[in-house]
């Protein structure tokens, strides 16, 4: 039974997903507590770099506030999928709010005021229980809207992500200059309204996995730890679906990082001028979002995934040798910043091609008693792991140049696509067995 009596061809559409009430009202709340998350980080850098006088300040913060990301995330996917997630999400976000009130709260007090190490616990704080929200989050979406709309469902949250952190970069700072604690307040409303939101949905309580005979706890989550590792890399789907999200996530930091340095020994403009290819990535995301949540469901998931990696390969590598060819013809030389911001526009349709798909796959292929620890890896590649290619790539963009590392990167993105479309294609059109665990449950009505 699903959540209406309509056939499956029209359980798809923004149309639908959003007649879903339980789903619209996570899907609001996901508005409230992105923005509010986006906020804080952008706050946090300018309050950093007051309180504590240096970048060295501010690096330390973003790391706090990052590590956890590595550090919790698998245990947070297990504990997302042993407890009430509706519980789990109203709880979350209420501690993220009293955690973020507390960071003006101090300033009240003589002996914090100028105090640095207060912010970091704070800040790690906050982070930690950030990593319980995420994957009881992206476990319930698929409980509570039918299979057919996954793909609108997940267009629709990347969406929200684009746009909050479009919102977050500028807002926090404008804010920050009326009042330096204004944002944290503005956060803390945010994250209550997201928890009341929450408590009106109703989301279906993860099924309770029977383990016999008595453990000790540490050796129970260990085992609950590999069952989850073990469910991923058992499906060649969910590995295909796991490994395409990483890379387009990876690409993302990648070029939001080199961007200053793309636009100045590129494009030959100043570094404020980075808008130039963010602005266009942004509305191509966009873009993609919403064709992808109206259309989507018809395409093929295999070609789209392949074509969408392909493509992303081939733009960067124009990214990296068109300007020098443009700049080389003095009548073309005007047409160098045009091209950024076509080619950006282009990755930004690419990402969201990349994105969406194999979310939704990874979804859809996940039973529910294990879907929370699926999604806790993925957040910790992606915030975690992907830190360190991203590095790597800041280095040699500053000794090789960024066209190069960029262009190295677009060539490996577009060889792995080549290579793996045929597996792609046979691992999505093979017959998928009911993945581990998996029952059929009822979704609540809308």
């Amino acid at each position: 039974m699903t959540d209406s009596p309509l056939p499956p061809s029209a359980r798809t559409g923004f149309r639908y997903v959003l007649g879903q009430r339980n789903f619209r009202l996570i899907w609001f709340a996901q508005i409230a507590a992105q923005l509010a998350d986006k906020f804080l980080m952008f706050s946090l850098i300018i309050l950093a770099y007051r309180v504590s006088g240096a970048n060295t300040g501010v690096a330390i913060t973003l790391l706090a506030y990052t590590l956890p990301a590595v550090a919790i995330a698998p245990l947070a996917g297990v504990f997302a999928d042993r407890h009430n997630r509706k519980g789990l999400m109203v709880w979350t976000n209420l501690v993220r709010a009293v955690l973020i009130a507390l960071i003006p709260a101090a300033s009240l007090v003589p002996a914090l005021r100028g105090e640095y190490v207060h912010l970091l616990v704070l800040t790690f704080a906050f982070s930690a229980v950030g990593q319980l929200f995420s994957p009881a989050e992206a476990a319930a979406i698929p409980t509570v809207i039918s299979k057919e709309a996954l793909i609108t469902a997940n267009s629709m949250v990347l969406g929200t992500m684009v746009i909050t952190l479009v919102l977050g970069a500028p807002l926090a700072p404008i804010v920050s200059r009326v009042e330096i604690y204004a944002p944290y307040w503005i956060a803390t409303g945010l994250f209550l309204a997201a928890a009341g939101l929450i408590a009106l949905a109703r989301i279906p309580n993860p099924e309770r996995t029977q383990h016999t005979g008595e453990r000790h706890p540490f050796k129970q989550l260990a085992l609950e730890l590999r069952e989850g590792m073990g469910v991923l890399t058992s499906s060649p789907v969910l590995l295909l679906a796991f490994a395409e999200l990483a890379l387009a996530v990876l690409v993302m930091f990648m070029m939001f990082t080199l961007a200053p340095g793309y636009v100045t020994r590129v494009l030959g403009v100043a570094e404020q001028d980075t808008y130039l290819i963010v602005v266009p990535a942004t509305i191509g995301t966009l873009l993609s979002a919403a064709t992808l949540g109206q259309l989507g469901r018809r395409w093929n998931r295999a070609r789209l995934l392949m074509a969408a990696l392909i493509a992303t390969g081939v733009t960067l590598l124009a990214l990296a040798v068109l300007p020098a060819v443009l700049r080389n013809f003095v009548e073309l030389q005007p047409l160098t910043r045009a091209f950024g911001a076509a080619a950006s526009l282009l990755l930004g349709l690419e990402f969201g091609a990349l994105m969406i798909p194999a979310l939704s796959a990874l979804m859809e292929g996940t039973a529910e008693s294990v879907r929370g620890r699926v999604f806790a890896l993925l957040f910790m590649v992606v915030n975690g792991v992907s830190a360190i290619p991203v590095l790597l790539g800041a280095v040699l963009s500053d000794v090789l140049g960024p066209d190069r590392v960029i262009g190295s990167l677009g060539v490996l993105l577009a060889a792995a696509g080549v290579l793996s479309a045929g597996y792609a294609r046979r691992v999505f059109a093979a017959p998928r067995p009911p993945a581990p665990g998996q029952q059929h449950r009822q979704i609540p009505p809308a």
